[in-house]
Parts: C-alpha cells; structure tokens; sequence
C-alpha cells in the first residue's frame, strides 16, 4: 500500500513539473508578442489547462492499455518510468529546451517495463492493429507514438506557413497598427484554445500511469484488505476515474501557475520573432493539430505542435527569420528524448532490482 502511495505522489510530482516544464507551450506567444504581461498569460494558461485536463481520455486509454503489457508491469516499474521522465524534464528546462514531456513518459515507460520483464520484447505493444479499422485507432507504439512523432512536426510547420502565408495574403494592404490591434485581440482566444488543448492532451498521460498503477496493483492482490474508506483505490478497468481526471487537472494547473521562463525565452525571444499575427497563426496551428491528434487517442507531443508551428510560421515571412542554432539544440533534444528516458529507466529499474525489488 505504501508502494502504491508512493507511485501516486510521483506522479503527482511528475504532472506538476509538466505544468511549469511545458507552460511556454501555452503562453510562449503571447508573452512574446507583448499582447498579454506574463502574470496574466500564466493565469489564462492555468485556468485553460485546468479546464482541458477535465475533458477527454483516449489518450490516458492509450497509456494505460496501448503502449506496454500491463502483466509486466508493477509500482516498481511506474516508479522508475516517472524518475526517469522528471529526471530529463528537469534537465531539459535547465538548459531552456522545450523537449516534450509526453515522450519523456513513453520512453520511461518502455524502458522500466522491458528491464520488469528481463528483456522480454513482448512487453512492449509495437503494434497492435485493430481489425477493419483505420491506422490511427491501432494501438502499439508504433502507431500511437512513433508516426505521430514524425508527421505531427511535419504538419505543424506546413501548416504554419500555409496560413502565415495566407494572412499575409488577406492582410497585404493593411496598416501595421490595425494588424497588431486586431490580431492582439485575436490571439487571447489562440492562446486561450492552446491552453486548453495542452491541457487535453498532457494531462491525460499521468491519468493513464495512475490508473495503471491501480489496475496492476489490483490484479496482483495488493489492495485487498484496505479500509472500506480507500476503496476507491482498487481498479480493474482501465477507465479513467473523475479523482484521478480531477487530481491531475488541478495539479497540472497549479504547475502551470508556477511557470517555466527559461523555455519561454527559447520558444518566444530566441527561435524567431514574433507579432500578434504571428502567435495567433501558429497557436492557432498547433492546438488544432492536438485537438485532432488527442481525439484520436495519440501521444502527440505539445512541445513538438507548437515549436513547428511558430517555425513554419517563421518560415512564411523569410526562410531565414529562423535562428538556426537555436533549432538545431531543440531537434537534438527532442531526437534524444524516448531513448535517454528508456535508457535512464531501464537502468533505474534494473539497480532497483538488484537492491531487492
């Protein structure tokens, strides 16, 4: 029971720092653009989120049954996963880089799930199709990862510059002062749709790992017996229960409040600059692109949607407004990412089993 408790609050820990590790994904523009004072970006990132975290859990049902065999896994394992994604988290906000949480989580996952199994590569769902039914709704890591991994980026630059270039179409005879008055205004309702899509989607993953943690401890006996005042612990489904949506909603947003400058400066000074029209297209891009990927049940990373986004959207105004340095630290961070976790899990599991768990 301790060991189950234990699971809970770093995951807890783990959704919190995802709340100041990825606010830049949500308010980056904005600030940048100087449309809203950081203060009040951070308090309608918080509110938004909070309000997205609430809504939807195809993607914590891919977490919890889509991604890895849950007969291999146990505290111990969900334990390493989430070390090992704080861990990289943490490392990466340090150095500013705006990697993505949601692939920090799978690579933990995968890489404490295959050293619970001693090597056995059952243990992590590669691909799972579904029959008579489209890719997107197959499960496995192949599909509800890796091809959201590649094309989400993908889709996020081309469609940046498609509707960079169209604004900059529609707006040609336009005077500056009216396009930064209205888009001004217009991007409190992008910043306000990003906020809420981040929270739809990146809440949901550590919704998924409690739940895990519940159902495998439920299966292997372990609550029985508890207090009829914690049987809500015990879970043999992987539905997502209102306490946990409600935990890691409020949780995310009370991380969110805490902040993350060092991304926000990287994302919204450092890649590009940026004018109100600017942060409304590539908001605008990005949380359309997780809506759609998060309806699907696909770990699609925030980081990743918005980061292409305000490049594409760059790009539109000239291919090199990019500060190309800058890029290529965030491309390395985020190629690095799934491995560096599943490396750094794994070997967190594996010394914990040889300390006797």
């Amino acid at each position: 029971m301790t060991l189950l408790l234990t699971v809970i609050l770093v995951a807890v820990v783990f959704e919190y720092i995802n709340g100041f590790h990825d606010t830049a994904n949500s308010i980056a523009t904005v600030v940048s653009t100087k449309v809203l004072p950081p203060r009040l970006a951070i308090v309608l990132a918080t509110m938004t989120n909070l309000v997205g975290a609430l809504m939807g859990t195809a993607v914590a049902k891919t977490v919890t049954s889509g991604l890895v065999n849950a007969e291999f896994v146990n505290s111990h394992t969900i334990v390493c996963a989430l070390l090992g994604a704080i861990v990289w988290n943490l490392l990466t906000w340090w150095f500013g880089l705006p990697s993505s949480s949601t692939h920090a989580l799978v690579g933990g996952l995968c890489g404490a799930t295959f050293a619970t199994s001693h090597g056995q590569w059952a243990s992590i769902i590669w691909s799972k199709p579904v029959a008579d039914a489209p890719w997107w709704k197959y499960g496995g890591v192949l599909y509800k990862v890796i091809i959201p991994m590649l094309t989400s980026p993908l889709v996020g630059f081309a469609v940046g510059l498609i509707m960079m270039s169209l604004l900059y179409l529609l707006l040609e005879n336009w005077k500056p002062s009216k396009v930064n008055k209205v888009f001004g205004r217009l991007q409190l309702v992008s910043a306000a749709y990003m906020g809420w899509s981040h929270g739809l989607v990146d809440a949901q993953k550590t919704m998924g790992i409690i739940t895990l943690a519940l159902v495998a401890a439920t299966k292997a006996g372990k609550l029985e017996g508890i207090p009829e005042s914690m049987a809500f612990l015990r879970q043999t489904t992987e539905t997502i229960p209102f306490w946990i949506k409600g935990l890691c909603a409020v949780v995310m947003a009370a991380g969110t409040a805490a902040g993350g400058w060092r991304i926000i400066k990287t994302m919204g000074h450092q890649m590009v600059r940026l004018q109100p029209v600017h942060g409304f297209a590539a908001e605008t891009t990005a949380a359309s692109v997780l809506f759609l990927t998060g309806h699907f049940g696909m770990t699609v990373s925030t980081t990743h949607a918005i980061t292409t986004s305000i490049m594409g959207v760059g790009c539109a105004r000239r291919w090199n407004a990019l500060k190309f340095p800058v890029v290529r630290r965030i491309l390395w961070a985020w190629v690095l990412t799934i491995p560096a976790t599943a490396f750094m899990s794994y070997f967190g599991m594996r010394l914990a089993q040889l300390l006797g768990w």
